[in-house]
C-alpha cells in the first residue's frame, strides 16, 4: 500500500469465497485495512477454477481468484476442529470487520452466528444471494442466478437473441461495492457510538438497485420492460450504438445542445430544421427515421475518427472496444488503475481519496503462508488440523 489509507489500522477477517466476498475484502485492503484471509485446509474453490488459464487453475492460482487475492495474509484454519474454531474466535475478538458470504445455516453449524453480541465492536458483514430473513435466506446463489432472478437478463439482449446474462459478473462486483459502502458507513457509526453492528447485503437487492430507474418506471406505469438491445436507457433515438465504416460507436445524445453539436459535426445541419427531428418529442415520434439517418451519416468514416470528432465537439461518444483495447487506453495508465500481480494486471479501485494510491501491499500469498505468524500473534499453537 502506498501511503496510509483511510482504513489504516483496521483489521478485516476475510472468510469468503468465489467473487463478491473476496472482492469486497480486497477493496478494503486497498484502502489500507489489514486483511486476514481465512480458508480451510484445501483452500477456497476459486483458487482452482475460473479464467482461461487451465494450468494456473490446476496450480491453485486461477486468474479469477488472482483478481482479488492481493494484499491479504493467508491463514488456514480447520473450523471443524476445536483448535481451528478457537483460533477463529480469537481473530474475531481482535478484528474490526468480518466479511463473509456463507449461508446462515453454515454459520450456525460452525458456531459463527450472533457474533455482534459476542464481540460488541465487531462489524459483521454478511453477503448472501437473497439477504437475511424470508424463505430464501438459505438458498444458494451465484451471480448468474441473481441476474436471472432480479430481471436483469430479461432486459438484456434482443427479441431475437432472447434473454442474456451480462458478459461480466456485474452482480458479484456490484455486491462487493455495496458491502464496502455499508461497512464504511458502519465504521462511521461505530466511531460515534462505540458499537459494532450487523451488515446484511443482498445480491438480489443489489441487482434491483442497479435497475432502479426501470424499477421506478415499471411500478409507476405497470409497463414491464423488455429487452433493449443496444438502445440507451434514456430512450433517446439519438442515443445508442451505431455501425460506422469500421467499428461501432456509442452515442449518448440526450440533450438539445448535444443534438445540435451532433448534427453540425456530421455536416447534417438540415436536421435542425427538419420537423421530424426538431426536438426530442419529434425525434421520439420518428425514431426509425432518426436511426436510419444516423446510420447513413456515420457510414463514411471509422468509429475511431468519429469518436475524436464528437468528443472535440462535446458530444458524448465512445467507440466499442474489446477489453485489450480498453486496458490500453492512456487514461487507464494516467490514473494508475491497474496493479501488477505476477503475470497479470488487476483492477484496483474506481475512485481516489485524496492523495492515497491504492495498490495491494503484497501479491497473493501461498495458501496458509501466514498461519504460523498469525497464530503466534494470537498466542495459539498450530490450528491447521
Amino acid at each position: 500500500m502506498t501511503g496510509r489509507g483511510p482504513l489504516d489500522g483496521l483489521r478485516v477477517v476475510d472468510f469468503t469465497h468465489v467473487l463478491a466476498g473476496p472482492a469486497c475484502a480486497y477493496m478494503l485492503g486497498l484502502l489500507g485495512a489489514e486483511v486476514v484471509k481465512v480458508e480451510g485446509p484445501d483452500g477456497e474453490a476459486m483458487r482452482w477454477r475460473g479464467g482461461t488459464d487451465s494450468d494456473a487453475a490446476a496450480a491453485g492460482r486461477s486468474t479469477a481468484w488472482l483478481a482479488q487475492a492481493g494484499g491479504k495474509r493467508s491463514v488456514v484454519l480447520d473450523l471443524q476442529t476445536e483448535a481451528g474454531s478457537e483460533a477463529m474466535h480469537r481473530l474475531l475478538d481482535r478484528a474490526d470487520v468480518l466479511v463473509e458470504n456463507h449461508l446462515p445455516a453454515t454459520l450456525r453449524r460452525l458456531g459463527l452466528d450472533d457474533l455482534t453480541t459476542r464481540y460488541p465492536r465487531l462489524i459483521h458483514c454478511a453477503m448472501t444471494g437473497y439477504g437475511r430473513g424470508g424463505a430464501l435466506e438459505d438458498a444458494p446463489a451465484y451471480d448468474v442466478n441473481i441476474q436471472a432472478a432480479c430481471g436483469m437478463m430479461s432486459v438484456t439482449g434482443t427479441s431475437a437473441s432472447g434473454p442474456l446474462r451480462a458478459g461480466a459478473p456485474v452482480i458479484d462486483y456490484g455486491a462487493a461495492m455495496a458491502a464496502g459502502f455499508a461497512i464504511c458507513a458502519a465504521l462511521v457509526e461505530r466511531a460515534r457510538t462505540g458499537s459494532g453492528t450487523f451488515v446484511d447485503v443482498s445480491m438480489l437487492e443489489t441487482g434491483l438497485t442497479m435497475m432502479a430507474s426501470q424499477v421506478a418506471d415499471m411500478t409507476a406505469t405497470g409497463q414491464v420492460p423488455g429487452p433493449r438491445g443496444n438502445a440507451a436507457n434514456s430512450r433517446s433515438p439519438a442515443a445508442g450504438t451505431f455501425p460506422c465504416r469500421t467499428g461501432h460507436l456509442s452515442l449518448g445524445v440526450n440533450e438539445e445542445h448535444q443534438f445540435h453539436a451532433l448534427a453540425q459535426t456530421l455536416g447534417r445541419e438540415e436536421w435542425l430544421d427538419d420537423p421530424r427531428f426538431a426536438d426530442r418529442a419529434a425525434r421520439a415520434a420518428h425514431a426509425e427515421a432518426m436511426e436510419a439517418a444516423l446510420i447513413d451519416a456515420l457510414a463514411p468514416r471509422d468509429a475511431i475518427d468519429w469518436e475524436r470528432s464528437f468528443r472535440a465537439a462535446g458530444v458524448p461518444a465512445a467507440r466499442l472496444q474489446t477489453l485489450d483495447a480498453a486496458l490500453d487506453m492512456p487514461q487507464i495508465a494516467a490514473r494508475g488503475f491497474l496493479a501488477p500481480m505476477g503475470d497479470a494486471s488487476v483492477p484496483t479501485l474506481p475512485f481516489r481519496i485524496g492523495g492515497h494510491t491504492a495498490v495491494p501491499s503484497t501479491g497473493p500469498r501461498p495458501l496458509g503462508a501466514d498461519t504460523d505468524d498469525v497464530l503466534a500473534e494470537l498466542g495459539l499453537p498450530d490450528a491447521k488440523s
